[in-house]
Parts: C-alpha cells; sequence; structure tokens
C-alpha cells in the first residue's frame, strides 16, 4: 500500500472513531450480547466464503448442507470446517452516485435504496456514502451506523446532484468503514450511472482492496447508452471478484426489485470456511465452490473468486 493510501486509511480512522467514540462501537456493560455464531475472516488460518446458491431457473436454494458443497482454491479441494446457514444481521454500506447526471433519476435510486432497506435484517447496521467529485458519508458525524429508516432516508437525500463521479475514492471509503460494523458478515452495494473520471485512487488500488476485504459487493449500474464514461466492465469486475452480482436494468422501474432482491439474496447465503494451505509470502488465490442439489444436479454459485493470502507475522517470523 503506498503512503497516500495508508495516510488515506489512517486519516478515516481517526475521524470515525473521534466521532462517535469507541463505546458507540460497543455494548453497553450487563446488555445481553448477540450470539456470534462464527467470525468472518480472511488470513492464513481460515477463509470463510459468503455463498449465494441458484437453481437453473434463478431461484434462491436454501436448503442444502454442508456434504452439497466442494470447496477449491487453486484448483486443489479444500476440507470445509465451518459451515452456516442463517439469516444474521450484517454490515451494510450503500454508496450512490450523486453526480450531475444523476438529477432526473435521484427520485427513483432513492425510492430503491430506501426498498433495499426495509427488505433487509431489521438488525442490520447500515451506511450511506454519498458521491459526486468525492465522496461524503450521509449519517450526521457523531454516527456510524443506523438501523432507522428515516435517518437513512435523510442520509440518501443529504447531497445535491452535480459535477463529476469520484466512483473509486466513494468504493474506498465505503470499504473502510465497512471495517468499522460490529457484524462479522459485511456488504456493499454501489449504485452508479457511469464510470470514474475524478477519483484520486485508481482502480489497481480498488481492486486490491476488494480482494483484501471480506465484503460481498453488489453493483447497479444505471448509465444512459450514450454516456462517454459509462464502464459496465468494471463494476461487474467488482462484483464478480467480491462475490457479489452486478445488474444493468434497463428501465428505471427496475431498480426497486433489484433491491429487493439483493436484500434476500443477502439474507439467504451460506458461509462456508476452509484453513488454507499456509505460506510464507502474499499472494492472491483463486476459488471455486461448486453446489450440487440431493439428486446430485450441478448448481449456479455466486460467491467470491479471489482473495489476498496474507501470512501471519508469528508464521512469518518462523521461516
Amino acid at each position: 500500500m503506498n503512503l497516500c493510501r495508508g495516510v488515506f486509511r489512517w486519516l478515516l480512522a481517526v475521524v470515525l472513531c473521534a466521532a462517535a467514540g469507541w463505546e458507540a462501537r460497543s455494548e453497553p456493560a450487563g446488555r445481553d450480547q448477540e450470539p456470534q455464531p462464527y467470525t468472518i475472516r480472511t488470513t492464513s488460518r481460515l477463509v470463510l466464503l459468503d455463498v449465494s446458491v441458484k437453481d437453473a431457473a434463478g431461484g434462491l436454494v436454501t436448503e442444502l448442507g454442508q456434504q452439497n458443497f466442494e470447496v477449491y482454491e487453486d484448483g486443489k479441494l479444500q476440507q470445509i470446517t465451518q459451515f452456516a446457514h442463517a439469516d444474521i444481521p450484517v454490515t451494510v454500506g450503500l454508496a450512490v452516485d450523486e453526480s450531475g447526471s444523476m438529477r432526473p433519476k435521484q427520485p427513483e435510486v432513492i425510492t430503491a435504496a430506501l426498498a433495499f432497506i426495509q427488505a433487509s435484517n431489521p438488525q442490520d447496521e447500515i451506511f450511506v456514502v454519498n458521491f459526486n467529485e468525492k465522496p461524503r458519508r450521509g449519517l450526521p458525524d457523531i454516527q456510524l451506523f443506523s438501523d432507522d429508516i428515516q435517518q437513512l432516508r435523510a442520509a440518501l437525500w443529504r447531497g445535491v446532484p452535480e459535477g463529476r463521479t469520484a466512483l473509486y475514492d466513494a468504493i474506498e471509503m465505503a470499504l473502510q468503514q465497512l471495517d468499522f460494523g460490529r457484524r462479522d458478515k459485511k456488504s456493499l452495494i454501489v449504485i452508479s450511472d457511469g464510470g470514474d473520471n475524478v477519483s484520486t485512487h485508481k482502480l489497481p488500488d480498488v481492486m486490491h482492496d476488494v480482494l483484501e476485504s471480506v465484503a460481498t459487493i453488489y453493483t447497479i449500474g444505471i448509465y444512459d447508452e450514450d454516456d462517454p464514461d459509462k464502464n459496465p466492465a468494471v463494476l461487474k469486475r467488482i462484483a464478480h471478484v467480491s462475490g457479489g452480482g452486478a445488474y444493468f436494468p434497463k428501465k428505471l422501474d427496475d431498480i426497486v426489485p433489484i433491491c429487493r432482491d439483493i436484500a434476500k439474496d443477502i439474507r439467504t447465503r451460506y458461509t462456508i470456511g476452509y484453513i488454507p494451505v499456509a505460506g510464507d509470502r502474499s499472494s492472491e488465490r483463486h476459488i471455486r465452490v461448486v453446489a450440487r442439489a440431493q439428486n446430485g444436479q450441478k448448481l449456479m454459485v455466486r460467491t467470491r473468486t479471489s482473495y489476498l493470502f496474507t501470512p501471519d507475522a508469528g508464521e512469518s517470523d518462523r521461516k
């Protein structure tokens, strides 16, 4: 990570922690803790995957067991050590484009974002990043996350569509804030009508951090066909690598059902874990998950396809 990105991460951490305080991220003494059946980490000791499974007709498949899955890393079959399937609360970010070209689309986009929130787990912790020529947090400075629909509605309406599009900077800010979430599972929904034309971050920076993150990213491209800045390939790539989905509605009315489908997908995903083979250097590793129905029929799987393997400090010292 270069110096610029390191400073960016440090400054965001300072701002968020100073604004909300560490107390905002911890439960009050004596309050019952929510059960935490597993912990998601992508390290040399454990990889946990967020997995969506559909049948040939596109319907979500929700009744599979561990025996129905196979996981391969760099082509080698892995032993599944953790398996879960539950509708648990997640940390979710909504990154919403507010560049000038979004002005006529803003009401439909906000309606769709609110439909996503309403269809999500009521205990999800959610935040908003609005972006045009720079990204901004939608919630008040003293608040990291919210599950209040009125607060989130105000956050979505906070900006005025104008200027150019800093898509990469917005994704970077959202990934940073996801790290502050208390939920193990994390998702990001990016809604934009075009490519990037003003960010200080570059695509390699974004892809590196997507690989480092445990977040599942969904992208919704609502650009016009004659938009010279449109870049659907980038939206597809980010979603594919992270295990999410890329959507390109043909009309604005399609955005609401897409957002509801994304909420349902997040709530019905499987979590599958395995311990990768150790290594003494950082490397990009490739993942393939196979799922079969009870009758042996192969199913469609969507999950993270790559991650950055990073050796533990202690392990590296022993090398």
